[in-house]
């Protein structure tokens, strides 16, 4: 790639490995880190294949999983494959920058993008990724995002990337569970369509 993500620029040594500490602490604490992946869960059919792009160390592919679909998780960073890997066997994990993104894999029915990804993407990349994580979803087939709003990267900038990628804009809220969006809101969860049946 020819710029570095966001997720590795301005960040510390060591910030992956904490990232992956952080999300296990809250696990063991109960705190409740798959709304997300209800969310998705609910808008499939049973045994769907479902790609968990820039899926960190794992919390919505593995849940998916156990809620029996087809996961594959894919992280630019190694630490936190290594992290899902050794956390939440089941699904496939693999590294892969999803601006290239290339998978031998059957199209998935949807792709989700959690974990603030499209603002940690390197930037310029956004149009590239859309487009590639597009690729491998099936035709009429859906990506959806969440990000926080009060970042470099604008929902003005991500609509326009949407349609420089050659998607739809199908629905937009506020949080995971849907609470509806509106100009107050600082974080945005968007459903997309890709073209076709």
């Amino acid at each position: 790639m020819s710029e570095r993500p966001r997720w590795f620029t301005g960040t510390k040594d060591g910030h992956s490995e904490w990232y992956v500490e952080r999300f296990r602490a809250m696990a063991a604490d109960g705190e409740d880190l798959v709304g997300e992946a209800r969310l998705v869960d609910a808008i499939v059919p049973p045994r769907s294949r479902i790609l968990d792009a820039g899926c960190g160390p794992g919390r919505t592919g593995a849940e998916l999983h156990a809620r029996g679909h087809t996961v594959v998780g894919v992280d630019v960073d190694q630490v936190l494959i290594e992290a899902a890997e050794a956390d939440h066997p089941g699904p496939r994990w693999v590294v892969q920058d999803l601006a290239t993104l290339s998978l031998d894999e059957e199209p998935f029915d949807v792709a989700v993008m959690a974990g603030n990804v499209m603002v940690f993407l390197a930037p310029g990349s956004e149009v590239d990724v859309l487009t590639h994580v597009a690729a491998h979803v099936r035709p009429g087939g859906r990506i959806v995002t969440g990000f926080h709003l009060d970042r470099d990267y604008t929902l003005a900038a991500f609509d326009r990337d949407l349609e420089a990628a050659g998607l739809t804009l199908e629905q937009r809220f506020a949080t995971w569970d849907l609470v509806p969006f509106s100009d107050a809101a600082d974080f945005a969860v968007t459903f997309v369509r890709k073209p076709g049946r």
